[in-house]
């Protein structure tokens, strides 16, 4: 095991604020993060926490975190307290292994490599390494994206991937696709990412039914029948036409907090879409254009 130490933001919150501050930690370049919601009561507070490879300097950490707070529309008085701490590489994957359980939507099973399952015919099992990537199948936004795909994608469709983090959903529509040839293409503006992605589509037999790029989607993407874009309004939003024209059949949109439907609706209208199915998990929304 090595001995490398890492580094760990401790936010102790409210928890109404508690995906708020995971959102900071992801936009801060956290490397992993986790919410200590064990044993707590509903109104008890909760640690989050970032993972990072050096030290963030403090003034940063304060200033996302207020950024975070406003864009959120949350009191500061909802933070309670930031540490930052230094942990061993050893310790920081024994929480990982202690809080993350196998999750289940619709037909698929995530699960964690040293997790014991019952498989059965009708799962679709995904194996996900917990790395230095955002997206084990735990969050709200990777739920409803996941139960788009369960409910809504068909096999030989052609899939697009935006913001793909851990390659989750990527490898979802693969093991949907079986034995089809059907174009799936991922992207991730993290190179990171991207590298570990790459591996849990080999760890999940896929690799060589997705096609992972570094950076973000242009003019010249193909066009895709199913796309799913995972990541922030803010990052949405300046990309949403794009989004809208590479999709084919289906645009799932997810990431997005529960408070700005009326701001991703009046976009689509504004493109002419009219409709669109909106679902609901805790403070997050997703967003399902059929064309």
């Amino acid at each position: 095991m090595s001995e490398q130490a890492w580094f760990a933001v401790k936010i102790t919150v409210a928890p109404e604020s508690a995906d708020a501050v995971e959102h900071f930690l992801n936009e801060l370049d956290a490397l992993g993060t986790e919410i200590d919601q064990l044993r707590k009561r509903p109104d008890e507070d909760v640690t989050v926490v970032g993972y990072f490879s050096s030290p963030p300097e403090r003034a940063a950490v304060q200033g996302q975190l207020d950024l975070t707070l406003s864009v959120f529309d949350l009191d500061s008085t909802l933070i309670r307290r930031v540490d930052i701490t230094s942990v061993e590489n050893q310790d920081w994957l024994a929480e990982w292994k202690k809080h993350w359980r196998p999750t289940r939507v619709g037909r698929f099973l995530i699960a964690p490599s040293w997790e014991q399952v019952n498989e059965d015919p009708a799962t679709i099992l995904i194996r996900i390494e917990p790395n230095m990537a955002f997206g084990t199948g735990t969050h709200e936004t990777t739920k409803l994206c996941l139960k788009a795909i369960d409910e809504h994608f068909e096999p030989g469709m052609s899939f697009l991937d935006v913001g793909t983090g851990t390659g989750i959903l990527a490898i979802a529509a693969a093991k949907m696709n079986g034995d089809s040839k059907a174009e799936i293409n991922a992207y991730d503006v993290d190179r990171d990412s991207v590298a570990i992605a790459r591996d849990n589509a080999r760890d999940n037999g896929v690799a060589a039914e997705i096609e992972f790029f570094d950076g973000s989607i242009y003019d010249t993407t193909p066009i895709h029948d199913f796309v799913c874009a995972n990541v922030t309004l803010d990052v949405i939003s300046p990309m949403l036409e794009l989004l809208v024209q590479k999709s084919r059949m289906k645009l799932i949109l997810s990431g997005i907090l529960a408070d700005q439907e009326r701001q991703i609706v009046s976009q689509l209208a504004d493109l002419g879409i009219d409709s669109p199915i909106i679902e609901l998990d805790g403070e997050w929304i997703s967003v399902l254009v059929k064309r």
